[in-house]
């Protein structure tokens, strides 16, 4: 696991939480699918750059 993968899964995790603080503040929907996106997009590209799958 080198450091760009945990830094891409922990800001991936940071924006699901944010996904979760927004819902309950019931914040827009367009706001929530974008947060969303980009934390799905942060987890895939820091799991997928993990070095266990060579």
């Amino acid at each position: 696991m080198n450091g760009l993968s945990t830094v891409l899964i922990v800001v991936g995790l940071f924006l699901i939480g944010g996904v979760i603080s927004f819902a309950k503040q019931q914040m827009p929907k367009s706001l929530i699918v974008l947060l969303s996106i980009g934390a799905a997009m942060c987890l895939a590209a820091g799991i997928l750059r993990l070095e266990v799958w060579n």
